[in-house]
């Protein structure tokens, strides 16, 4: 399916797109809030400043996608692969990133507040200045992690990895 094409149906009420194969699509400031895109394939897809709220992209493949600004906020990556994927500004507050690989993933002040990341790899991703205040980091890989500056205020790091991460800067509850 083309990006045209998968748009047109989205107007027209449609919201389910489980599947559907729109690899290095241009979707660049589309609204596909409340879609369903499970299993989706959006390798190399230009997805910066669209807005994806409430948006199921369970098991997608967003490897080296570009969600630059994106409004991910309450969207559901379960086992999402964002390898290398760019996210930087991007909204995800609430969103389930559960299993999610975001390895090498760039995260650059990108608001994941309250968002669910366990068991979630993050090996290797930049989240420099990024908001993780209240997420579920639990079990999650940040191995060599770049956590500058971020935000880990109230997250639940219970067996994460941060083996050779950046956390310089990093503000932490002062329990930890």
């Amino acid at each position: 399916m083309k990006a045209e094409q998968l748009l047109k149906n989205y107007a027209a009420g449609i919201r389910d797109f489980t599947g559907v194969n729109l690899s290095e699509a241009n979707l660049r400031e589309a609204n596909l809030s409340g879609a369903i895109l499970d299993r989706a394939i959006l390798d190399g897809a230009n997805l910066s400043h669209a807005n994806l709220v409430q948006t199921s992209l369970i098991q997608a493949d967003l490897n080296g996608a570009d969600l630059s600004n994106a409004n991910l906020s309450g969207s559901n990556l379960t086992g999402a692969i964002l390898d290398g994927a760019i996210l930087d500004g991007a909204a995800m507050d609430g969103a389930n990133l559960s299993q999610a690989d975001l390895t090498v993933a760039k995260l650059i002040e990108t608001n994941l507040s309250d968002a669910e990341l366990h068991e979630a790899s993050l090996i290797a991703a930049n989240l420099n200045g990024a908001d993780l205040s209240g997420a579920d980091l639990t079990v999650a890989d940040l191995s060599q992690a770049n956590l500058h500056e971020a935000d880990l205020n109230q997250a639940n790091l219970n067996g994460a990895n941060l083996e050779g991460a950046n956390i310089e800067g990093t503000i932490l509850d002062e329990n930890l």
